[in-house]
């Protein structure tokens, strides 16, 4: 796979993981520990794209 296409994949995810944040937090009754987690998670791609786009 080229730098360019899993800098696409890593996007593609990272806009994937917003929308679900955004949805969880919309959610009655979510856990905010699984919110937690899955903002981590949103982080942590954010930390890998712009790791390689640099």
């Amino acid at each position: 796979m080229s730098l360019n296409a899993h800098l696409e994949t890593l996007k593609r995810k990272h806009q994937e993981m917003s929308d679900a944040v955004e949805l969880a937090q919309r959610a009655p009754g979510i856990d905010d520990l699984e919110v937690a987690t899955m903002k981590k998670e949103k982080l942590r791609l954010k930390e890998e794209i712009t790791r390689l786009s640099s």
